[in-house]
């Protein structure tokens, strides 16, 4: 076996046909859209290019940056921030120049708009996670954690609350604790400062690692058709044949590496899959919402990043201090249901109205305005949510996804450890472990 197909050309389908093509398997890949990058990709808008959405990269992303040095990506295509925590006003947070743990704590003891309460208090609840080895009773929500760790309403609406809603999309009331616990142990207990590092993308998502990953592919038999949907998977003695497949080619691996929603139809395809495909189209999913706006040049905020409240959104990412266009803001807005029932006008509108009132003073006017929002961008991170793993009932076909099990939400992280865990299934190697960064 030294061929494989993969369907979906995301972050997870690339990592995998990356991985595979190291081993020297030849690698097919299939992608119903002409962008790579999947639901991480750049898109044109009346000639605009912009990321369908925005997304932020932490130190402890230790599989991607892997294989972005593999396929010779310069470590200048990333901003490199220490982890700070900046809202206009009410909270500046920024982690000291120092080892690991003292960059945190220096980072709270010198913090703005947190009284001695609230800086006790976050160190209290890293300690008893600590104490109880980040491992939590599965139910526990994350709003639970907190309030059992008496956190203060200050600490919880500044900090602990939008860390949960930027990091697993689900709001705290619904989200995981355990799974909050592993992102903490990764990156604000890890032992390396460089954990809780944030990297921001100087170049589009497709540019960062797609478009290298095809380069790295070129030049080892690997091939990618953009453009070209796969509808069915049917199964054969000696592999599987695609509908779709423009060279009605026998292939003896095949790695759905789509979206879930896209993945249950496949899967439903095969005939022996139905009861996998009925779990995977079950899965609760949020939406985010990436609100652009051109305010023009000279135009900068206080910071990269800077936290937004009051709604909708959360956070706000000035592209013109990160590579791109000066002036250029896009804003976030996780798991807000409500908000994708306005028009998109209205959803511009009511982001820069936020944004005014964050910086306590009038914008100007927009140049122009786009609004992207994808409805099923992730999965909802409830406790004890049973996710798939990569492999399924018929042997030779696997998944990939950001939606996989494992201990972390859906990140681009994720999704590249679920490609490279099937490619190291695939090649009999071993998975990739888990980042558990922190040491007891």
């Amino acid at each position: 076996m030294r061929e494989a197909a993969i369907i979906g050309a995301g972050y997870a389908g690339l990592a995998c046909a990356v991985e595979l093509a190291r081993h020297g398997i030849a690698v097919t890949v299939f992608e119903r859209s002409k962008t790579l990058g999947g639901r991480a990709r750049a898109v044109e808008k009346n000639g605009w290019t912009l990321d369908n959405g925005q997304h932020l990269l932490i130190g402890a992303y230790t599989e991607l940056a892997r294989l972005l040095r593999l396929t010779g990506v310069s470590p200048r295509q990333l901003e490199h921030l220490p982890l700070t925590l900046h809202i206009p006003g009410q909270l500046h947070l920024r982690a000291a120049a120092l080892p690991a743990p003292l960059h945190l704590a220096v980072g709270l003891a010198r913090a703005r708009g947190l009284g001695w309460r609230e800086r006790f208090a976050a160190a209290a609840l890293l300690r008893h996670l600590k104490r109880k080895h980040f491992r939590l009773f599965e139910a526990t929500t994350v709003t639970d954690l907190l309030i059992g760790c008496r956190q203060p309403p200050k600490l919880r609406n500044l900090i602990w609350e939008p860390l949960c809603l930027a990091a697993l999309n689900t709001p705290a009331h619904e989200a995981s604790a355990q799974t909050f616990a592993n992102i903490l142990r990764d990156t604000l207990a890890a032992p390396s400062a460089t954990a809780s590092e944030l990297l921001i993308p100087r170049v589009d998502l497709s540019e960062l690692f797609p478009v290298p990953a095809a380069r790295y592919l070129a030049t080892r038999e690997g091939r990618i058709f953009p453009g070209n949907a796969i509808t069915t998977i049917t199964p054969e003695d000696g592999g599987f044949r695609l509908g779709g497949d423009p060279g009605a080619r026998l292939w003896p691996q095949v790695v759905i590496a789509t979206a879930p929603h896209h993945a249950a139809p496949l899967l439903a395809s095969t005939g022996a899959c139905a009861h996998l495909a009925a779990r995977i189209a079950s899965l609760p999913c949020e939406p985010i919402t990436t609100v652009y706006l051109a305010l023009g040049e000279g135009f900068t905020l206080p910071a990269p990043m800077i936290g937004l409240t009051g709604g909708p959104a959360q956070w706000a990412f000035d592209r013109g201090q990160s590579g791109g266009p000066e002036g250029l803001i896009a804003a976030v807005i996780s798991a807000h249901r409500e908000h994708g029932t306005l028009s998109r006008d209205a959803q511009a509108a009511s982001t820069l109205a936020q944004l005014e009132h964050t910086l306590a003073r009038a914008l100007p006017r927009p140049e122009r305005t786009h609004v992207i929002t994808e409805k099923r961008a992730t999965f909802a991170c409830r406790p004890g949510l049973p996710r798939p793993g990569i492999a399924t009932p018929l042997p030779g076909l696997w998944l990939a996804g950001d939606y996989i099990e494992g201990e972390h939400p859906a990140t681009l992280e994720t999704a590249v450890r679920a490609g490279v865990n099937c490619a190291r299934a695939i090649t009999g190697k071993a998975p990739a472990p888990e980042n558990h960064s922190h040491s007891e």
